[in-house]
């Protein structure tokens, strides 16, 4: 199983590692106070297994993780900031391996991830779609994917408005997509929805939960 309900482990004495970042485009803490955001808490919560997480911030997001994890693969395709994942890979208990790669083709064998892990990449992806194909292809059966992405808006006037902000907002912000409709890429891509909780931030709309291949 991917998850199961477990007490939190986190590793002390990571207050030096600074508040992190989910990833770089989006500077989003990881970490207040030494300890998760609630955010990352509720992605991460329960995660046993070998885990794949796309997009390595600064690294910082490593020091979250349920000690029950195994092992966590790092996919990057920005050499400086794998460099910072590599750092702080030194920093946790459990084995990271930091690899580089894109969002279209993953380099990871088929079956072999318990969970996989997106947080503020799907927006950014070229094809969503795609991406998500690549995580069902990775996942294990039983495996699950945590997401944590924008949201477009349920409401006509404001998604509107997310459309016409969003070429802008991409050269700006490493090709984000905020008007992206997470929740029905995934339902495209294969995968049902377990449970979702949306939520704005900085008045854009997010969704976060877990979904299963079906």
């Amino acid at each position: 199983m991917a998850a199961r309900t477990q007490q939190r482990s986190i590793p002390p004495d990571k207050h030096h590692l600074g508040r992190g970042m989910e990833q770089f485009h989006h500077p989003r803490p990881v970490c207040v106070g030494g300890r998760p955001t609630p955010q990352r808490e509720r992605l991460l919560g329960g995660l046993t297994g070998r885990v794949l997480e796309i997009g390595a911030g600064d690294g910082v997001k490593l020091t979250c993780y349920p000690t029950a994890v195994q092992e966590i693969v790092l996919v990057e395709g920005d050499p400086f900031l794998r460099a910072a994942a590599q750092l702080t890979a030194g920093e946790v208990d459990i084995p990271v391996r930091v690899i580089d790669g894109g969002l279209s083709r993953l380099p990871v064998p088929d079956a072999s991830c318990h969970a996989v892990v997106t947080s503020l990449v799907l927006c950014c992806s070229p094809s969503a779609t795609e991406t998500l194909h690549e995580v069902r292809r990775v996942l294990r059966p039983g495996g699950e994917l945590r997401f944590y992405e924008h949201q477009r808006s349920g409401n006509h006037m404001i998604a509107m408005c997310e459309s016409l902000v969003s070429p802008l907002w991409s050269r700006a912000l490493g090709g984000c997509h905020p008007a992206r409709d997470t929740l029905a890429a995934l339902q495209h891509a294969g995968f049902t929805v377990d449970g979702a909780e949306r939520f704005a931030f900085h008045h854009m709309r997010h969704v976060l939960g877990t979904a299963r291949p079906r």
